[in-house]
């Protein structure tokens, strides 16, 4: 089971930090990612991390403002959100993928899902 919290509302240009908490097992070994959504939108890569945390994976509209990162000993990975637009409102997901996929951007490739938290960011 995964556990997001962390959204709120901010300015355009402030910060936010997502949690994404896993509970029930240890998730060290699976690869996590961030999705959003946007009312009347798809879902939308945002970024993953290896279960070894040596490879990170970014959508090209959040690189160099989002980094992910992971706590193994908390069962825990974390996205911060840095120069945050309106563009960046949606609910965020987070997601585990068991089975060590290498298309960690497509929301296929994860198997558990977590309930959303929701990011607003005003102008």
């Amino acid at each position: 089971q995964l556990q997001a919290s962390g959204g709120g509302l901010v300015q355009a240009g402030g910060s936010l930090r997502l949690s994404c908490a896993a509970s029930g097992r240890t998730f060290s070994s699976y690869n996590m990612g961030w999705f959003r959504q946007a009312p009347g939108k798809e879902r939308e890569f945002v970024a993953a991390i290896k279960w070894s945390g040596g490879r990170l994976y970014y959508a090209d509209s959040v690189k160099g403002r989002f980094t992910i990162f992971r706590d193994s000993a908390k069962n825990t990975v974390y996205l911060q959100m840095n120069s945050l637009k309106p563009e960046d409102s949606a609910v965020y997901h987070c997601a585990a993928d068991r089975f060590n996929s290498d298309s960690l951007e497509y929301y296929t490739s994860y198997e558990v899902w977590g309930q959303g938290t929701q990011v607003t960011v005003s102008s």
